[in-house]
């Protein structure tokens, strides 16, 4: 398998999706016998779910939590972090993971698009900023309230509710000379038009994945294989 070659002008932008967690041990989305399986998502991730039944939602996270924190991240997660200490502000990653396994094998330059598992909001989006939030609540007595009286929830993306920093993500990708795209389906809006943005801008395209994604015919090279073989060593810096 050819390395991916990475000139010193180069930028690079990397989008990450579940399979790269699954390789951890963490379920994905879409798995027949995966995270959300056995749970309706209109019960656990809606604004209105949570405006029904917040306790029920915060059980659901709380269990999430308690999966991630066992999870360790995996080569996949450590070849990207060695990247981006050769590339400094050359590299960006972007990820629709929840989780913080990025984080803790070394990634620095990165956004949770989707929100942040080990963290909570105010309810009200009063405009305060997310704290972090680590426990595995019990019941929803636990759980503290915003300095505004508000509940604090999940800081999370429910489904319905708009990605987190789409105009970053756009400015990023414009910059962008080589688009690298892991463990997605390609099937989650806005994230899978991501490839075509940095194609439309003159980039190449990369996906890297056991199973072609919904839109490979978007990316100028599919390799396909889990992340953790596929990644250690995989980049030449020219």
């Amino acid at each position: 398998m050819d390395r991916i070659a990475i000139a010193p002008k180069d930028r690079v932008f990397v989008l990450t999706g579940a399979g790269i967690s699954a390789e951890s041990g963490l379920p994905t989305f879409r798995a027949e016998d995966g995270l959300w399986a056995g749970y309706r998502v209109e019960d656990v991730c809606t604004p209105d779910a949570w405006k029904r039944d917040p306790a029920g939602v915060w059980a659901f996270y709380s269990a999430r939590r308690a999966s991630g924190q066992k999870a360790m991240p995996n080569p996949a997660h450590i070849a990207l972090a060695e990247l981006e200490r050769q590339l400094g502000d050359r590299f960006f990653l972007c990820t629709q993971n929840v989780d913080d396994l990025h984080e803790r094998a070394g990634s620095k330059r990165l956004l949770h698009m989707h929100g942040e598992l080990e963290k909570a909001r105010c309810e009200r989006e009063c405009g305060r900023a997310p704290v972090e939030d680590h426990a595995i609540y019990q019941n929803l007595a636990e759980v503290g309230r915003c300095a505004c009286g508000g509940r604090l929830r999940p800081h999370i993306v429910f489904f319905g509710e708009i990605p987190l920093e789409m105009d970053r993500i756009q400015d990023e990708i414009a910059k962008a000379t080589l688009m690298v795209v892991v463990g997605t389906s390609g099937s989650v809006y806005p994230a899978a038009n991501f490839v075509h943005w940095a194609r439309q801008g003159g980039a190449r395209t990369v996906y890297i994945g056991p199973e072609q994604p919904l839109n490979a015919h978007a990316f100028t090279n599919v390799v396909l294989g889990k992340a953790g073989e596929v990644m250690p060593g995989w980049f030449q810096l020219e």
